[in-house]
């Protein structure tokens, strides 16, 4: 469910709400599952295409927080 929840913007482009997206990150950093770190680096790694600069943005403010897995995979395309 956690998953999904990160997940469910997955291919809205432009009209991915940044808002909630942060809300269910920072609601699952710390997370020792590793579906869980990929989802949010999954999530990440999408919206950059479309947001770049909020995407580096919020990984530098958050690197603290969040997991490698998640850093390195929300970075692939910054």
């Amino acid at each position: 469910m956690r998953r999904l929840a990160i997940e469910h913007q997955l291919g809205f482009k432009e009209k991915t709400n940044a808002d909630i997206l942060s809300l269910f990150i920072l609601r699952n950093t710390g997370s020792q599952e590793f579906f869980i770190n990929k989802a949010i680096g999954w999530a990440l790694r999408d919206y950059s295409k479309y947001n770049k600069v909020w995407v580096k943005d919020f990984i530098s403010n958050h690197c603290d927080e969040l997991s490698t897995l998640s850093i390195r995979e929300g970075s692939k395309y910054l």
